[in-house]
């Protein structure tokens, strides 16, 4: 997926949650198979040149599918998985695969932990007992820096934004790069979807505020091409942040 996947464990490793991290690792590979936009022969890379792809990968192929769909009926087509004519759901199959791992780990006593890819985030339980999970929040326009931090427990984090790869998000309605903001990072409870809603608030641009504040469950920290740090209240913890 063109990024770096971490597990950060709190709990003793016993010998159900080796094997389950094994086996999360070997399935993060083959979601990568399936649904990179860099290999060349990944099914959605087939998929997207029209090409036939085996059966067998049609119900995970069909479930990304139709979250796309319902993310892109929850924003206002805000959210899309075919970014200028080009089929690409990465903006929902980081935030699902991350989640699914999370889960993986939790089913076998894995309570406490933190799953991030790529900056975007699912925690589980505390980093320690009675402390919540700090998480810091890169300034895009300022390497080195922090916008601020992020506190919580059983939180899920997503950054979109220009840092890695520059003005990479779509506005889906013009085509055009999203440039208006330079990073948008929400919070909420299952990574899946706060993952594809980061992606549709950045493409909002001045329009990410007032969405976030009137979506159940989630909370924004927004920072604009000015250089101007925005949050909604109830963002879980954070310091640090603008008004």
């Amino acid at each position: 997926m063109g990024t770096v996947f971490s597990f950060d464990l709190r709990d003793p490793v016993t010998r159900p949650v080796h094997r389950a991290l094994e086996e999360a690792v070997a399935w993060l590979h083959h979601v990568d198979e399936v649904f990179s936009t860099y290999r060349p022969g990944s099914v959605i890379s087939r998929l997207g040149r029209g090409e036939p792809v085996p059966e067998r990968y049609g119900p995970e192929v069909a479930e990304v599918f139709a979250l796309c769909e319902e993310a892109a009926h929850t924003t206002g087509g805000w959210f899309s998985h075919t970014p200028g004519g080009r089929l690409d759901p990465s903006g929902m199959v980081k935030g699902w695969a991350v989640e699914r791992v999370s889960q993986m780990l939790y089913a076998v006593g894995g309570h406490n932990t933190c799953v991030n890819g790529g900056g975007d985030i699912q925690l589980r339980g505390e980093a320690a007992p009675g402390t919540p999970w700090r998480i810091g929040i890169a300034h895009p326009a300022r390497p080195g820096e922090l916008a601020a931090v992020v506190t919580g427990r059983d939180l899920a984090i997503a950054t979109s934004g220009t840092a890695e790869r520059g003005a990479h998000v779509l506005d889906p309605h013009t085509g055009r790069p999203a440039i208006a903001l330079l990073s948008l990072t929400l919070t909420g409870r299952h990574l899946t979807r706060t993952d594809a809603y980061a992606t549709a608030a950045l493409a909002m641009g001045a329009g990410a505020r007032d969405w976030v504040e009137a979506l159940d469950g989630h909370e924004a920290l927004g920072i604009t091409a000015t250089g101007e740090v925005w949050r909604t209240p109830g963002l879980p913890g954070a310091t640090g942040a603008g008004p």
